[in-house]
């Protein structure tokens, strides 16, 4: 119960690993709130947390949804004490692709998401945080290695990383930790998105080869991970980075027969 009574708060908790996030928080003693855009799933998480996690629906690229977000939980549960800055990824109707293939448009919307929601969830989450609060920023591995046609998105999350740093100095005064939590390949609804119907499982395989420990991760992998960065067990721990990706950022198979 490393997170009894604290209250947390997660973004795109509804699924994937905000969802596997929740669930690892919810095991470890924690309560809170967890929000989406979607009100299907948001609704369904909710109940399969068992009354852990209330959900408040809204879009992070929005100062009044998230404005919102944080007043409506503070009156539901009082001061926040964890704070998950997972929504991101994908974004309906923006093209991923090569530099000659990427509008303005497109570009805008990544970063609004991937980047711009970041900086200003913490923002507006700052007046119901208590001091010493610890706030996980969810990164990613493409922040360490090209990808074809994710340019924008890699650079948004080597940004989130650095935005760590910057925000751990910005408030250190009240002791708030801020630490980036990143994730290599893991098992979610985002495979449905953005691979062709008919081709997932063979798309995950592909993956599969590049990763040393020899699968794909699940949401409760970093879930884990989320609930050390969030519990004292990391209180010495300040603007710095965890991976969570079975070895691929720093270990190669490239040049080993498997």
């Amino acid at each position: 119960m490393r997170l009894k009574n604290k209250v947390a708060v997660v973004t795109g908790g509804n699924s994937g690993i905000g969802y596997g996030i929740a669930q690892a928080f919810k095991l470890e003693g924690a309560k809170g709130v967890i929000n989406g855009r979607n009100e299907a799933t948001l609704n369904e998480a909710v109940y399969a947390l068992g009354g852990h996690f209330n959900g408040i629906k809204g879009d992070v690229t929005k100062m009044d949804d998230l404005e919102a977000l944080f007043s409506q939980t503070f009156n539901q549960l009082g001061k926040i004490d964890v704070l998950v800055v997972n929504a991101g990824g994908v974004v309906d109707g923006a093209r991923m692709g090569a530099i000659a293939d990427t509008d303005e448009s497109s570009y805008d919307k990544f970063m609004n998401l991937n980047l711009k929601s970041v900086y200003f969830t913490v923002q507006k989450a700052l007046p119901y945080l208590q001091d010493g609060a610890s706030i996980i920023l969810i990164g990613s591995t493409a922040a360490h290695r090209a990808f074809p046609g994710m340019a924008i998105y890699s650079a948004a999350k080597a940004a989130v990383i650095s935005l760590a740093r910057g925000l751990s100095l910005d408030l250190l005064n009240r002791k708030i930790r801020v630490n980036v939590l990143s994730p290599g390949t893991i098992d979610t609804p985002v495979f449905d998105k953005l691979v062709p119907e008919g081709m997932v499982d063979e798309v995950k395989q592909a993956w599969v080869k590049d990763i040393p420990l020899g699968r794909i991760g699940r949401p409760a992998d970093i879930g884990n991970a989320a609930v050390f960065l969030a519990s004292d067990e990391s209180s010495f721990m300040l603007g710095t980075e965890l991976l969570a990706d079975g070895g691929v950022t720093n270990i190669s198979l490239m040049m080993q027969d498997r």
